[in-house]
């Protein structure tokens, strides 16, 4: 496990609200994505963020970027960079390959000529070769993920955030890029991983925070909050079970 340093980003109360359906005239009540979360996030570490469908864990890993801006409660960033591991960002069909990679790095923080620089690397890792002058249009979807991979992976925000996804393309790549990923993970760069596997949790995370209907549950050592997490999926599970059989009774 990491050792774990200062606080890079700190949350305190957040919330973020959105108001569904279309525009119209008459006023919609707010959906509160998330209502209360809280928890620090510490330099060296891999924080795993767990939780339900719609529990807010990819608008948390938005909010943590930047890409949104919270509705009530503090966000603090310490002066630290954080980027949203996204594939295919930016992506234009009728560019060519290379010109959709420096496009995109540039979408992901990197400046122009550190894309260039690293383009051999990029279409090394994405085996695109002489492909990479082609128009994305001409590209398999297999080919547009290897590409968004490697160019996604040569971001190095202070602050890496990650939504599920760590391997793409065919199985020997997919292999590849998991591996790169957990190479990535495993260092000491500061990490934020959502997943909804509780073995990758257990294997890369430091910590877990549990997200329950946009609210903080639980912040803590992976096991002691995994084990509360799959304790309350049971526990809902067996209600969920016995309702049914009661409709089936009456």
């Amino acid at each position: 496990m990491a050792t774990l340093g200062k606080t890079l980003l700190s949350l305190e109360g957040v919330g973020v609200a959105f108001r569904p359906g279309k525009l119209s005239l008459r006023k919609r009540e707010l959906f509160w994505v998330l209502k209360d979360v809280t928890f620090d996030l510490l330099h060296g570490e891999t924080l795993g963020v767990i939780g339900r469908n719609a529990a807010g864990k990819s608008t948390l890993l938005r909010l943590m970027a930047g890409i949104l801006t919270q509705d009530c409660g503090t966000l603090v960033n310490y002066g630290h960079t954080a980027a949203l591991l996204s594939l295919q960002t930016g992506f234009v069909p009728y560019l060519t390959g290379r010109q959709n990679a420096i496009l995109s790095g540039i979408l992901l923080g990197l400046r122009r000529r550190d894309v260039q620089a690293r383009m051999d690397s990029i279409i090394d890792f994405s085996e695109l070769g002489a492909f990479i002058d082609e128009p994305l249009s001409n590209y398999s979807s297999g080919m547009r993920a290897r590409l968004g991979f490697a160019v996604a992976y040569q971001a190095e925000p202070d602050i890496l955030l990650i939504d599920e996804t760590l391997g793409v393309g065919d199985e020997a790549f997919r292999a590849k890029s998991t591996e790169a990923m957990h190479a990535r993970i495993r260092s000491d760069k500061t990490i934020v991983l959502v997943s909804h596997s509780a073995e990758t949790i257990r294997t890369l995370c430091d910590r877990v925070v549990w997200l329950d209907e946009g609210m903080t549950r639980a912040v803590g050592p992976v096991a002691e909050v995994m084990a509360a997490y799959h304790a309350e999926l049971a526990h809902r599970q067996s209600e969920r079970v016995a309702r049914i059989r009661g409709g089936i009774v009456r």
